[in-house]
């Protein structure tokens, strides 16, 4: 059975096909088949002596550009490769990457995609998204309309302010919804043309990106305050008029305006923020997966949280829903949470937090007794010290912050510590697996941000698990488009985390990862997705379906890269 996406795809093709021929349909990345062309289609659109005269499969297509791709030295070489391939030939380039998803994920994506944001003015090539600047302020219904997929399922929108660990980078963000992009397909069968990366060109208050003669974006210090805000809406006005189906995932926007976009917005049209939601789901599954390992209910862990920025919060908010769930009230969840930035834990005595942050803040008779540091402050360290933590999270982008002596010290009081250095990119890390294990004799249950290698430890080869979004969003994206949600709800990111806790390895080997590989991920998006459709219609904002149904939707809706 054919949605009706699916359908309008199919003639979309004929459509394309019937009115390019030659080397305009060489051209089209989403179209051409290259050296697959058969005898027939080479004669019927003017393809002859265009080819070489072999005429191959897609797998021996993809094993040539394998060949290519190993022949560059770096990893943002390797970057740059893939997205040209992604701009001439889109069903190969997702048909490599699925070949080998394990080694081309932190290639497309985190961690390398962080270097690519950085260098985007200078490695720049062909167009792809839409740069929707500032100065262009009336004019964003056009630049919508001038889009390339006409028929939009995700739209990916950024607006480069916190890019990673590595900060603001104005237009060079815009490699993010890209990257995002490509999973989405990859992982959740998002057909590749109806995604849309978009960056909102506010300028930025990089200095060296401003000094950059190469640099592509608005050279303006960044829009802030009310001007900021009215943009925005000037955006979400067009895209509810151009693309009113549409799902917007807000992704890498500053922590000061973060939580303000997804709730003003989010009753408003479907969206979402991947970085408060997304993180929180995948980091709830991951910890949902080591507390059954753990043997200790999840109602009675404490947790320390080093980091309170929009993500930081985002993963204690879905902890301590789930903590609920689980049994406690509300006010005993939160009670379980000690929250430590710059400024030391969080504590309601403190004048500098904003409403997401005081929502976890300490009784300060309960803190009195804690030792402070040099700056007079409790710290991460005299939290550790004072409290019996079973969870310690790192969202900070403080690397090296998880040090030897904080980790000793909660092993001494928990048998299977759990430690999630969760920042990006890799040297942001917290810690290392390594160090991790080695400082708790094995017994730590560690999940990372950014990909680290296998750990042999004591005879042992353990594989870190990476709280990548990826096992998280493509299915919801895959779950929107199946099920028809108007709205994505904190009650479709909760059910998601816990279908993906219900597929972790380590459920079945204690010894196992807490995710599930990355080659699964299809696999597993269809579980999730599965999940998060069955809530949506719970949470009243998705038409009723059967099961079977559904089931038979998601089916249909994951698009797989193979020439028709």
């Amino acid at each position: 059975m054919l949605t009706a996406a699916q359908q309008q795809l199919i003639e979309s093709k004929h459509h394309t096909l019937h009115h390019r021929r030659g080397q305009a349909l060489l051209d089209h990345p989403l179209y051409t088949k290259g050296t697959a062309f058969t005898e027939d289609e080479r004669a019927r659109y003017g393809l002859t002596g265009l080819l070489p005269p072999q005429i191959e499969t897609l797998e021996q297509q993809a094993a040539r550009a394998y060949g290519a791709f190993r022949t560059r030295a770096s990893d943002l070489d390797k970057h740059i490769f893939l997205r040209a391939l992604q701009d001439t030939n889109e069903v190969l380039f997702y048909r490599l990457l699925l070949d080998h998803v394990e080694e081309m994920m932190p290639i497309v994506y985190t961690p390398t995609v962080a270097q690519a944001c950085e260098q985007f003015s200078h490695i720049y090539r062909r167009p792809r998204g839409l740069f929707v600047s500032y100065p262009l302020r009336d004019r964003i219904h056009e630049i919508l309309a001038n889009r390339h997929g006409r028929d939009i399922d995700v739209i990916v929108v950024t607006d480069g302010g916190r890019i990673l660990g590595i900060g603001d980078q104005g237009v060079g963000g815009l490699g993010i919804p890209i990257g995002k992009l490509s999973l989405y397909t990859l992982i959740g069968g998002i057909h590749p043309n109806r995604t849309l990366p978009i960056v909102l060109d506010v300028g930025t208050n990089n200095v060296e990106r401003l000094r950059d003669p190469l640099y592509l974006g608005w050279r303006h210090e960044r829009l802030s305050g009310q001007a900021y805000f009215d943009f925005i809406d000037q955006f979400i006005a067009a895209v509810k008029a151009e693309l009113p189906g549409a799902c917007l995932q807000w992704e890498d926007f500053p922590n000061t305006v973060a939580h303000t976009l997804l709730d003003r917005y989010r009753d408003d049209l479907l969206s979402f923020n991947d970085d408060i939601q997304g993180t929180a789901s995948v980091a709830l599954g991951a910890i949902l997966g080591a507390v059954s390992v753990s043997g200790k209910p999840l109602r009675d862990q404490t947790v320390v949280m080093f980091g309170a920025g929009a993500a930081g919060i985002g993963v204690a908010d879905y902890l301590c829903r789930a903590m609920v769930q689980d049994g406690l009230s509300e006010r005993e969840a939160r009670a379980r949470f000690f929250i430590v930035n710059r400024g030391g834990v969080l504590h309601a005595d403190r004048t500098d937090l904003n409403a997401e942050q005081r929502a976890f803040a300490q009784d300060p008779a309960r803190i009195a007794s804690f030792p402070r540091c040099d700056a007079g402050v409790v710290g991460l360290q005299e939290v550790i010290s004072s409290v019996p933590a079973t969870i310690l999270i790192g969202l900070s982008t403080v690397g090296g912050a998880f040090t030897e002596p904080i980790v000793r010290e909660m092993a001494r009081k928990t048998p299977r510590p759990i430690i999630f250095p969760l920042s990006n990119p890799t040297s942001k890390a917290e810690a290392t697996p390594a160090d991790l294990l080695r400082w708790t004799q094995g017994r730590a249950l560690v999940a990372t941000g950014s990909p680290f290698a296998p750990v042999v430890d004591g005879g042992r080869t353990v594989v870190i698990a990476q709280c990548n979004n990826v096992y998280i969003f493509p299915a919801i994206g895959l779950a929107l488009a199946a099920c028809k949600a108007t709205r994505v709800t904190d009650g479709m990111l909760l059910a998601a985390a816990r279908a993906l806790g219900e597929k972790s390895p380590a459920l079945s080997d204690r010894n196992a990862p807490l995710l599930p590989p990355l080659r699964d991920l299809r696999q597993v998006a269809r579980h999730i997705a599965l999940a998060v459709s069955r809530q949506a219609q719970v949470d009243g904002v998705a038409p009723p379906i059967t099961e079977h149904d559904l089931v038979e939707r998601i089916a249909v809706s994951q698009w797989d890269p193979c020439y028709e």
